[in-house]
């Protein structure tokens, strides 16, 4: 059964149902480099498992002359030379997908979260280019995507722990879901659990007690006191057949949560990180960002940031469009 078309609910230990993950459209932002390029595997597989169509986005900065029409004709053969890059993966083959070529671009974050929307992408998936420095006094691209947009975002980075080889088959073993018991992180558990079930994965499920302001001995006892109650919680918060097809691991730990998030998946060789944008630290207004951007700048691994779908009313009829199935 292909993972995403599977109908089926699973009870949760609270009695409620536990629905699978559903995608239909999958956006893709490109620059068109080598680095994006990295990247469009990871979306062209995804599209492939879930039976999606694949929606790939190249903006034509504002200062370039965006009414030239041989711009705009180069972009799209550039898209479709990218995508063709990756037709001989098995997933490539029957995939539909489709350009969209946005001129006159003068924010490129907010253009790719405006077209998610609009096209009701229910995933983006996308490459950063990972420049801490740069990224903790202005933001990166990625991590002003994974503020503002209106669904997931998978974000991977150079040098990380690939889980889509170049064959395009996806080898997930070790999934850790960063969960502070807030919606979005119940969101990041849900798309934790499909992924771990269609691909018989270890889910890791990670609890940090912030140590802000504690000294040791006060850590400690609050930690003792605390840490039985919060793993019972944690191992209630997943669905009670998910040890039929999955091992679990849960996990208290004290600290900053970002630096316990990033040192929990080097120990354990996490090859997913999942979890919410809009934990107890997500905080625009923070000189050096918040838990979820720094986990970004130096994650070991793709990090998906779990956002709810917040779709536009209608689909824009004036893209730029091609559809091609292999």
């Amino acid at each position: 059964m292909a993972f995403g078309t599977a109908q089926a609910l699973r009870m949760s230990t609270q009695g409620e149902y536990f629905a699978m993950v559903k995608i239909e459209r999958i956006l893709f932002p490109t620059n068109l480099s080598t680095e994006s390029d990295e990247a469009l595997r990871y979306a062209i597989a995804l599209a492939g498992a879930y039976d999606a169509t694949l929606l790939m986005l190249h903006c034509i900065d504002a200062t370039q002359n965006a009414q030239n029409a041989y711009l705009n004709a180069d972009a799209s053969r550039s898209l479709e030379h990218a995508f063709m890059r990756h037709s001989s993966l098995p997933q490539a083959r029957k995939l539909t997908w489709k350009p969209l070529i946005i001129q006159d671009v003068l924010d490129v974050g907010d253009t790719i979260s405006y077209q998610a929307r609009m096209h009701r992408a229910d995933l983006i998936v996308m490459r950063s280019r990972r420049r801490p420095r740069a990224a903790v006094l202005l933001g990166s691209t990625a991590e002003m995507v994974s503020k503002t947009a209106p669904c997931p975002v998978l974000i991977t980075h150079p040098n990380e722990t690939e889980w889509v080889g170049l064959s395009g088959e996806i080898d997930l073993h070790r999934i850790l879901i960063a969960h502070d018991f807030s919606p979005d992180s119940e969101l990041a558990l849900r798309y934790g659990c499909s992924l771990a079930q269609e691909y018989q994965a270890e889910l890791h499920l990670l609890n940090v007690i912030e140590s802000r302001g504690q000294s040791g001995l006060e850590l400690a006892w609050s930690t003792s006191d605390t840490h039985s109650f919060l793993a019972g919680k944690l191992q209630r918060a997943f669905p009670k057949e998910a040890s039929l097809w999955c091992n679990i691991v849960n996990s208290v730990r004290a600290g900053k949560p970002y630096e316990q998030v990033l040192d929990y998946a080097k120990e354990q060789q996490i090859e997913l990180i999942c979890m919410g944008a809009s934990g107890r630290d997500w905080s625009l207004d923070k000189l050096l960002g918040s838990n979820v951007d720094r986990v970004l700048r130096q994650a070991p691994c793709p990090v998906l940031v779990a956002r709810p779908t917040k779709y536009a009313s209608s689909v824009p009829e004036n893209m730029t469009e091609f559809s091609a199935t292999f």
